[in-house]
């Protein structure tokens, strides 16, 4: 052990400059629980129209329950181009965005686009792209990756159809731009 020991020190001590920066680099990095709290839930959620009972609130509430007649889905009225939006209330870097689907007609969100940014132009529509939601099977949460993209706000809209905007929850894991 004692050998062990003396190897490892001579090794620090003549490569003590490649640690120091080691290890000032390492504290420049994001530490990994920076964006891994839901921010969504301190968000200030509004969406095209209102489904009755079906508040912009509810897809922010924490709960990830599915089944729509459990009151915790926000909806819209089939509506053309219909949005939700969450607005952080200053800019984060968004590193991912988790959605869950409705149990009952699943497939209405098929084809929604995610957008993030700073704008509130055509409502927020006109931010840039995080990810197109192809499909979310009845009642699961899905995770789309945004590497990184800054924006104050979070849309969900379905361009170019009629259709009914159904969210179940959406947590944004992201971290504040100060």
């Amino acid at each position: 052990m004692l050998k062990q020991q003396l190897a490892l020190k001579s090794f620090l001590s003549h490569n003590a400059s490649f640690w120091v920066f080691v290890c000032l680099q390492l504290t420049w990095l994001p530490h990994p629980s920076h964006h891994k709290e839901n921010v969504a839930v301190y968000g200030k959620a509004s969406q095209s129209t209102v489904y009755p009972g079906a508040f912009a609130y509810y897809a922010i509430d924490g709960y990830r329950e599915g089944r729509f007649s459990q009151g915790s889905c926000s909806a819209t009225n089939n509506d053309f181009n219909p949005w939700w939006r969450l607005d952080l209330g200053r800019t984060h870097k968004v590193f991912n965005i988790n959605i869950t689907n409705r149990v009952e007609y699943p497939t209405r969100i098929d084809g929604a686009e995610i957008r993030i940014g700073d704008s509130l132009d055509n409502n927020g529509n006109n931010n840039p792209r995080c990810a197109v939601i192809s499909t979310i099977a009845p009642g699961f949460t899905d995770t789309f990756q945004c590497n990184g993209m800054d924006g104050r706000y979070i849309n969900v809209v379905i361009s170019g159809r009629n259709e009914f905007l159904t969210l179940c929850e959406v947590e944004v894991y992201a971290s504040r731009l100060d």
